[in-house]
């Protein structure tokens, strides 16, 4: 596998399986990594992959400074948005990854009208907390609604100077 996702013998712009497909544009600053999943269960790891493989090949051909927790929190952020928008609504989920201001933004779209909200906290509630993990690790968080559907925007920080 290449970075991006893709097999050796695949163009490395396109992925096949339940990415669709994918483009890289810009530079390191404003690169930008736009793909389209499925809607199989698969492409939740997929998407994972594929949004790490965008922050290394930022790391290694650009000299971008990403943390490991980056790349860690910009997958985890991936899996819950995408797990949502399977769970949520209908048709294929879209995956923008972008490089801005010293963050990585990601944003999703899918066709779902109703937009997510966060639910109390409740120790003995057992799963439905994407929305509140997603929201602690954010430095900033957007949900719109668009002519189809909403996007779901999150900022996570490249490095952390702690």
């Amino acid at each position: 596998m290449r970075d991006d996702g893709s097999a050796p013998d695949e163009p490395a712009t396109e992925t096949t399986e339940s990415a669709g497909t994918a483009e890289t544009a810009g530079t390191a600053e404003t690169a930008e990594f736009a793909f389209e999943l499925d809607g199989t269960s698969e492409c939740i790891a997929r998407a994972r992959h594929l949004a790490a493989g965008f922050l290394a090949r930022m790391q290694a051909d650009h000299g971008l400074r990403v943390s490991r927790r980056a790349t860690d929190l910009t997958q985890l952020v991936v899996s819950e948005l995408v797990t949502n928008s399977l769970k949520y609504a209908p048709g294929p989920v879209l995956v923008d990854l972008r490089i801005a201001d010293g963050t990585v933004e990601v944003a999703v779209w899918d066709s779902g009208a109703v937009l997510p909200q966060a639910r109390a906290a409740d120790t003995g509630r057992v799963g439905q907390h994407g929305l509140e993990i997603v929201l602690a690790v954010a430095q900033r968080f957007e949900v719109r609604h668009e002519n189809v559907g909403k996007s779901v925007t999150v900022s996570i920080a490249l490095h952390d100077d702690r």
